[in-house]
């Protein structure tokens, strides 16, 4: 992903640490602990203990100089340092660079420097691999956590912002990320880390590193061949091109991202190009899916009605007919009838229609509701006027707890939601059925129920009432099945007003419907 200037400059990272460079710290340290080897070993000599343990004490300080410190040098410095020190300390002659017996100490100074040099090669070896297995837990952990931001993250946006943050704090650098629509960048969203300088994205230098991104992915700006005198290293987010995102990280003056940085970025840009997949995926299914149940909807709807108009169409064209030739012969009694039965006919259509319009309105948005403080008891008795015609057949009582009871709410499309409660109970009840419309207050809210006493509705039927096109006890004596929009009408209405709807069974039988709307206060 970095490419082959980024190959360069890490092998001109490496020359540089492999150059003899020391620090005055680590210097001190090995002075130090040499100093503190040499003063035991002094003490060791006065209390007569044989020079092989001292031998082991400046190996000691070897092995602690490699510890102490960060660089092989110094390991090596202390190796060749304790041999000279020891000669000078404890050998005879002592206080000189001169030995009497070479045989003996040759060898003893070529062990004890082997010794020592082996000791500090060895220690450096394991302080290199604890170190990089901390850096490896690190960008473990560090990954981890980013990918569980980034999955909590919902939208695009949420993503970007997590991304841009993890990155930002991980890496300590200000950080701009540009997200690609339609082929274009953004406007970026910039992140600076604490103690930071902010990253910059809007000069011409800037944009023009993002854009070459852009086109041709994989990495421009700041150490790199392309476009070097830009301030951020600008990277792709994702492997397509055009890449699914810019992102710029602002580099330190003077700092070269070692493999470690150039991972953990990789590592984090793409789990940030994982979650926009994802989310992409995500909302394509959903798009999918609605279109999906917009076509079945839209199906569904045509077919009912070919289905459900036939036969209201049939009956009103047939008895016009009657009407048409046999006028004549017909008596007064009977051609009541027919009228009556074209009235009936043409009035459940009006309904299906008006319920129809309605319910397309509301799905689309369309809707205009004008709500305003409405009496319960003039609303109620406006919806009893436009009832069915075999309402007459059922004793429909009202009973409303206060005269002056009043709720938000548009009063046109409430009416709508009480006639068809009741036309509903009228439906598919008997005649002579009791029916109560009743409205009360409960705290904020106004409860207003349609209670019947019929045959009630069967328990595996009611979870599904409210649904589109879903009727229970289809058959009835007229042959007109209903197209199941009523009540998913008044459950639209109702949850447009902020209120709930609902059911439940009547006791000892019969069926309750009620909905509830914002209560108004009266100001007297």
């Amino acid at each position: 992903m970095f490419g082959r200037c980024g190959a360069e400059q890490e092998t001109g990272r490496l020359r540089m640490e492999g150059a003899l460079t020391l620090s005055w710290r680590d210097m001190g340290r090995t002075a130090g602990i040499l100093c503190a080897a040499s003063l035991v070993g002094l003490l060791f000599y006065k209390a007569g203990i044989t020079e092989a343990n001292i031998v082991t004490v400046y190996l000691l300080a070897v092995l602690c100089t490699a510890l102490a410190t960060d660089g092989r040098v110094y390991g090596i410095s202390a190796a060749v340092a304790s041999v000279l020190v020891f000669n000078y300390l404890f050998t005879v002659p002592r206080f000189t660079l001169k030995f009497n017996d070479v045989s003996r100490y040759s060898v003893t100074f070529l062990v004890m420097f082997i010794a020592a040099c082996i000791t500090s090669t060895l220690t450096m070896r394991v302080k290199t691999q604890a170190r990089q297995a901390a850096r490896k837990a690190h960008r473990s952990e560090v990954l981890l956590e980013t990918s569980q931001a980034l999955q909590r993250a919902e939208g695009e946006q949420q993503i970007f912002t997590a991304a841009a943050e993890h990155l930002s704090r991980l890496l300590r650098a200000g950080v701009s990320l540009y997200p690609v629509r339609d082929g274009a960048l953004q406007p970026p969203l910039v992140c600076d880390a604490q103690g930071t300088e902010a990253a910059p994205c809007t000069t011409e230098r800037e944009l023009r590193a993002a854009r070459i991104v852009l086109r041709c992915g994989g990495q421009a700006g700041a150490r790199t061949a392309v476009c070097p005198d830009a301030e951020c290293l600008y990277l792709a987010v994702g492997a397509s091109v055009p890449p699914l995102a810019v992102a710029g990280v602002a580099l330190r003056k003077g700092h070269i991202p070692d493999d470690f940085d150039r991972n953990l970025m990789a590592a984090l840009l793409n789990e940030c190009a994982l979650a926009l997949e994802k989310e992409r995926i995500a909302r394509e299914k959903s798009d999918a899916e609605l279109q999906a149940q917009q076509e079945q909807l839209r199906a569904n709807l045509l077919r009912t009605i070919s289905h459900d108009l036939r036969t209201p169409l049939t009956s009103i064209s047939g008895n016009a007919g009657v009407l048409m030739e046999n006028s004549s012969v017909l008596d007064e009694a009977k051609k009541q009838r027919l009228y009556a039965d074209i009235y009936d006919d043409s009035m459940w259509l009006v309904q299906l229609v008006e319920n129809l319009l309605s319910i397309t309105r509301l799905e689309n948005g369309g809707l205009d509701l004008r709500i305003q403080p409405e009496l319960l008891e003039e609303v109620a008795g406006e919806a009893l006027q436009h009832l069915n015609r075999r309402s007459a057949e059922y004793p429909i009582r009202v009973d409303i707890e206060d005269d002056l009871l009043m709720a938000k709410m548009d009063s046109r499309l409430i009416t709508q939601v009480i006639i068809n409660i009741v036309n509903n109970a009228v439906k598919y009840t008997p005649p002579g059925t009791d029916i109560t419309l009743s409205a009360r207050r409960e705290g904020d809210t106004v409860r207003v129920e349609i209670a019947d006493t019929g045959p009630g509705i069967p328990q595996e039927a009611q979870g599904r009432l409210f649904q589109m096109f879903y009727t229970a006890g289809n058959d009835r004596g007229d042959g007109r099945r209903g197209l199941g929009l009523g009540l998913a009408l008044c459950k639209s209405i109702v949850e447009a007003h902020g209120g709930e709807i609902g059911m439940r069974a009547n006791e000892p039988h019969g069926s309750v419907f009620f909905f509830t709307l914002q209560a108004e206060e009266i100001k007297l």
